[in-house]
């Protein structure tokens, strides 16, 4: 039965990528090409980990992209006024935060549900990011800022890399191993019941949300770091991407269920097919056709096969 398991398919699926990937070119199996690889997941992932958390509780944030944006913007202009790097993370890691406190006060507080509310910021948050930038690039970062978008951990392994593996242990260890995960699983289950059971759902809720905030402006610090610059579009597009690790990582859409496990399968899965559509010179379109097939594909199988064993239980 383990075979069966989600997070088993999407690991076979990502072996076979590999070994196309390999036969694409020779060289994919350098240690070197595969760090330059994981640059196509390592950021979305991130902001996943917590997403995942969020879906699980039964609840969403589309705004991620546009929090990214808007913590660049604010790095970017703080570069230019001469604020060091230190200070430039820090302002990165507040506007984030920042902006997921906004997304769970409006949750939480003014009762606006997540898909609504965030759709709501992420026009706010990416439209604030093009009113003070407009066709503007920012550049002026300290040297020191490109080793966290740039820099190696060790041997061949990113900075970004290894803050990933750090933060996917931190979340497995929150959701699978502790009374916080299993209060995650209970309100996306049933919230109503969770409350009634003494938890403390809406806290829960606005804590999620600020995370999620929170690792965006951690994404964007390690983004806006590796290419070096800000412009209002950065990170345009990605809302689609992460939510499809999250669902592609066999997150119920409907809460409750759902493993760090998987999603970070699906991150690895998603980045090393966009990488191997690269080497073949393949258009950008093509990605988004496969992530829609995989996402319709993920989301229709098990409710098909419920309805035909529910239909195999009446008769």
């Amino acid at each position: 039965m383990r075979l069966l398991r989600w997070e088993a398919v999407l690991a076979l699926a990502l072996i076979a990528d590999l070994f196309f990937n390999s036969l694409v070119s020779p060289y994919f199996f350098n240690l070197w090409t595969l760090s330059d690889a994981t640059y196509q997941f390592t950021e979305k992932a991130i902001v996943a980990l917590p997403l995942a958390l969020l879906v699980i509780a039964g609840e969403i944030d589309i705004s991620v992209a546009g929090i990214i944006a808007l913590a660049s913007v604010a790095m970017g202009l703080a570069a230019g006024h001469g604020v060091e790097t230190s200070a430039l993370i820090a302002i990165g890691l507040a506007t984030g935060l920042i902006a997921g406190a906004v997304n769970g006060m409006l949750v939480t507080v003014f009762k606006v549900p997540s898909i609504v509310a965030t759709i709501g910021t992420m026009s706010l948050f990416r439209g604030t990011a093009y009113a003070i930038l407009g066709d503007r690039v920012l550049k002026g970062y300290p040297a020191s800022f490109a080793v966290f978008g740039q820099g190696y951990a060790f041997g061949p392994v990113t900075v970004e890399l290894a803050l990933l593996l750090i933060l996917a242990a931190l979340a497995v260890l929150a959701l699978h191993y502790s009374r916080f995960g299993r209060g995650i699983y209970a309100i996306g289950a049933n919230a109503i019941a969770s409350r009634w059971s003494g938890l403390a759902v809406d806290r829960y809720r606005f804590v999620l949300f600020a995370l999620t905030g929170l690792m965006s402006g951690i994404a964007a610090i390690l983004l806006t770091s590796r290419l070096g610059s800000t412009r209002p579009s950065i990170a345009q597009g990605w809302e689609l991407e992460i939510v499809s690790i999250v669902i592609l990582g066999g997150v119920a859409v409907t809460g409750g269920k759902g493993t760090i496990w998987g999603v970070l399968l699906a991150a690895m899965l998603l980045g090393f097919v966009q990488f191997g559509l690269g080497l073949l010179n393949v258009p950008g379109i093509v990605m988004s056709i496969v992530i829609g097939a995989l996402l319709i594909a993920v989301v229709a199988v098990p409710a098909l096969s419920a309805h035909r064993a529910g239909r195999v239980t009446l008769s």
